[in-house]
């Protein structure tokens, strides 16, 4: 059983494509990733290699920018990646699109997720 996880949480409210959305996703969870690993990385590495299944991830939405904004107030930065886009095709320059957050052991993030919908 899986004793880690990481979340994406994506806005929905800015009508990215699907592609954009995936993009925005992967760079969220890569660079959530590397923040932990350099905070914790126990956590880290219990997640990329331990975990049954490893490497768990869920991805969830809101609706706003003052929802995804409301959320990073109960979670700690170093556990925390904001992405911005480059506005290079779909939406304004440095916009922000989704956040990612962890790994984290699940009774820490469990909590802060557990009110969201999968994307």
């Amino acid at each position: 059983m899986s004793n880690y996880k990481q979340a994406i949480i994506v806005r929905k409210d800015l009508g990215m494509g699907t592609g954009k959305i995936a993009g925005q996703v992967a760079h969220a969870a890569v660079q959530a990733a590397h923040k932990i690993r350099i905070y914790n990385y126990e956590w880290y590495n219990s997640w990329l290699y331990d975990d049954d299944p490893p490497q768990t991830k869920i991805v969830l939405k809101v609706n706003s920018s003052s929802e995804l904004i409301k959320l990073t107030h109960e979670i700690p930065l170093n556990y925390l990646a904001f992405i911005h886009d480059a506005g290079k095709t779909q939406i304004e320059p440095n916009t922000l699109t989704c956040i990612g957050i962890g790994p984290l052991p699940n009774d820490v993030i469990d909590p802060i997720i557990k009110d969201l919908k999968l994307l």
